[in-house]
């Protein structure tokens, strides 16, 4: 006969642990009837007119990430739900990631919450532990930390409306507590494994804080620029550049800068990824601000793009027009130390389109340089020339290229289509395909001639990607994330 456990016993402890669990998951809900409104009837009310009355943005492709303020509903309220309606009405996440840089509770390193379930007047926000304890059981540094959770209100205020858009979608909540690239960094790092598509992140970060609105203008759009341009340092000097600018009583450009700093490291290793504006405001423009003393507010999406913005072709004539940039472009550097310039007459509507680009180097059939990106920011001729000199002078593997160099060396362009990810190396085409290859923060790529010159199949490419170009394991790939691109390739005629 089993032993039976006393019932009275049974009903205390049940109790005591419904107590716990109420004080635990509810421990964060501090705002509701200050910055939005406690009654859940209220509540959907005003979510319902601010995404009612949103100025949302319609993105090509998936939205991977989105900075919004955390103001009170009043103030900010607008830019945030323009921010979540910015995302399709179709999509669906499996997990929403929290990122607040906390300001009421300073400690050292990054916490995450895993203490139950955040608690607002729609109801439960069901935490994924599961992640939680991974990022925590994982990396040093990461951590739960309960008393940086109390009181602040940076994660809960993005709560109703992840929970208005998305319903019962888990979400990952962290606070970083020390302001420093070290910690951004190491919470990117974490993170990497997450930022797909299938999750969204959420940056909650007010900008300029109590200077004029006019100041507030100017500053803000600077700091938007610097985001936009999808690049960690260049943000991170954007912000001391503004800490200089001694703008009267501005006490931050970015009060979430360290949050944003992790977005950054995380996107920028994206080449299918760019950052856009949505809206922006300032406490001033509300009825009750007051334009001597703002906070700005910024909604801006990180979204994948899909296609590149106008499809081309180059004829011959074309492909030679930009042979001789970059034959120019290298020879008066080298030479000189001076940039070529390019006659407008010279550009056709093609080469004024933005590309991606590699340009290789070679003298005889050895390769002497070779850098290239994917990005669609520059047009193409401008990409080659910035190539050309990258190959010369900055690829590691080789010594700068010098004058006596030149008469031998002959310049190859590929120009490249927009990155497409693939699931399978079924979708893979030999010849035909390049590979760009990411895991674990790191990224490599090979050309779509790389297999005819080597004669790999298509697994010794990927295992070759792999190791030789991302340092990791020859069977990697399989792990990894991999996208596929084609090129159009021309070159010079061998010199010497």
């Amino acid at each position: 006969m089993k032993p039976t456990f006393p019932t009275h016993l049974l009903l205390m402890l049940t109790t005591l642990l419904c107590l716990v669990t109420i004080r635990v998951s509810a421990q964060n809900h501090t705002v509701a009837g200050s910055f939005y409104p406690a009654d859940k009837g209220e509540l959907e009310s005003e979510l319902s007119s601010l995404f009612a009355t949103a100025k949302p943005v319609q993105f090509e492709g998936p939205v991977q990430s989105l900075i919004v303020p955390h103001a009170g509903f009043d103030f900010s309220g607008m830019v945030t739900a323009s921010g979540f309606k910015s995302i399709a009405t179709n999509a669906q996440y499996k997990n929403v990631f929290i990122l607040a840089s906390s300001q009421k509770n300073s400690f050292k390193g990054i916490s995450v919450y895993n203490a139950g379930n955040y608690i607002t007047p729609l109801g439960e926000a069901k935490v994924n532990r599961d992640i939680a304890m991974a990022l925590i059981n994982n990396n040093v540094g990461i951590d739960f930390n309960e008393q940086a959770h109390k009181n602040e209100h940076l994660i809960e205020v993005q709560i109703p409306f992840i929970q208005y858009r998305f319903e019962n979608t888990p979400i990952v909540p962290i606070l970083l507590g020390s302001s420093s690239l070290a910690s951004a960094r190491d919470l990117a790092a974490a993170l990497v494994p997450y930022y797909t598509p299938e999750n969204l992140f959420i940056i909650s970060s007010n900008f300029s804080q109590y200077p004029t609105y006019e100041d507030a203008l100017h500053i803000d759009a600077i700091t938007g620029a610097a985001i936009f341009k999808n690049d960690p340092e260049h943000f991170y000097n954007t912000l001391r550049k503004n800490s200089a600018a001694s703008v009267p009583n501005l006490s931050t450009s970015v009060n979430g800068w360290s949050s944003i700093m992790t977005m950054l490291y995380l996107s920028s290793r994206r080449e299918d990824l760019t950052i856009s504006p949505i809206l922006y405001q300032n406490s001033g423009d509300v009825a009750a601000g007051n334009k001597e003393r703002v906070i700005g507010y910024w909604a801006i999406a990180g979204h994948i793009i899909q296609q590149q913005p106008a499809a081309f072709t180059l004829n011959a004539a074309e492909k030679l027009s930009l042979l001789e940039i970059a034959r120019n472009t290298l020879e008066l550097f080298i030479n000189k130390g001076e940039l070529a310039s390019v006659p407008e007459s010279s550009i056709s509507k093609a080469m004024d389109q933005p590309s991606g680009v590699y340009v290789s180097l070679y003298m005889g059939e050895r390769l002497r340089g070779q850098i290239g990106n994917f990005s669609l920011s520059n047009p193409l001729y401008l990409s080659v020339q910035e190539m050309t000199l990258a190959a010369a002078v900055s690829d590691q593997r080789f010594a700068s290229v010098e004058s006596s160099d030149l008469e031998y060396i002959q310049i190859e362009i590929s120009v490249l289509t927009p990155l497409q990810q693939i699931n399978s190396l079924k979708e893979f085409q030999l010849g035909k395909h390049g590979i760009y290859m990411m895991k674990d923060g790191k990224s490599g790529t090979y050309l779509p001639q790389v297999s005819s010159q080597m004669e790999w199949s298509a697994e010794e490419l990927m295992g070759h990607c792999a190791k030789d170009i991302l340092g990791i394991d020859w069977e990697g790939w399989k792990e990894a994330q991999l996208y596929i691109f084609e090129a159009t390739v021309f070159g010079e005629e061998q010199r010497r």
